[in-house]
């Protein structure tokens, strides 16, 4: 699964990078996204060729759900499934993002002892994981946009740690990933893969990162560990 993750460029650098517009939405970097928050997702505009920045809260609230409570749960979609799941299937066929982010976490359990690490692509550049969003309206009547992350299985990597992993889509597929006429699920279906390991990279971080007021540089520092902690965990 990815439950917490890193942008920590500023709005203008992410929108040069994938070539998209906002409004008022603004954006100040960020070390530890996490559920339920607001997150910037990239969609494309249907109506003209144009890419556009918004900010929607993350954790998929189907738009037929009667309330809100199954957000939390609703952060990740497997990609194996999403095409039969209810709360998934019309959001894979017509509303897909992408998730700018430069880095994500997991953890590593041995015993009562979890260690964090973050995983990069390159030396911390910039990419997207495959997103899917829907719009829900609370009982008051307003709308609240809502998203979710795709994940697969894991890489050479990620399998250290964890079981699973997010699926981070190559650039050369961003226009079929958000084309709005893009409506065959099987062809979308088959960019829902691990990424490459090769162009990633993962290193030990603090328990900082648990405590999702902590919001800075240092969770996301490259932490040694001791030769006692390593032998817990590879």
């Amino acid at each position: 699964m990815c439950g917490r993750y890193r942008l920590s460029r500023r709005k203008q650098i992410v929108e040069a990078h994938f070539s998209s517009v906002s409004g008022d939405e603004d954006w100040n970097p960020r070390y530890n996204i996490a559920p339920t928050q607001p997150i910037p997702i990239i969609r494309q505009n249907p109506k003209k060729p144009v890419r556009e920045l918004s900010l929607l809260r993350w954790g998929l609230i189907p738009s037929w759900a009667k309330e809100s409570s199954g957000a939390a749960k609703m952060i990740n979609a497997r990609s194996e499934t999403a095409a039969t799941k209810p709360a998934f299937r019309d959001t894979l066929k017509f509303r897909r993002c992408l998730i700018p982010a430069d880095g994500f976490y997991e953890w590593r359990k041995t015993g009562k002892e979890k260690q964090p690490y973050c995983f990069e692509v390159a030396d911390g550049e910039l990419f997207a994981f495959a997103g899917i969003w829907d719009h829900w309206r609370d009982p008051n009547g307003n709308y609240v946009g809502t998203c979710s992350i795709l994940t697969t299985g894991p890489n050479a990597v990620t399998s250290a740690v964890h079981d699973r992993m997010p699926v981070i889509l190559d650039p050369d597929s961003y226009d079929i990933w958000l084309d709005p006429g893009m409506r065959d699920v099987t062809t979308v279906s088959e960019l829902l893969k691990p990424y490459d390991a090769q162009l990633m990279r993962c290193y030990a971080i603090s328990t900082r990162i648990n405590h999702v007021a902590n919001d800075d540089e240092e969770c996301s520092a490259r932490v040694e560990l001791t030769q006692t902690q390593a032998r817990l965990f590879w």
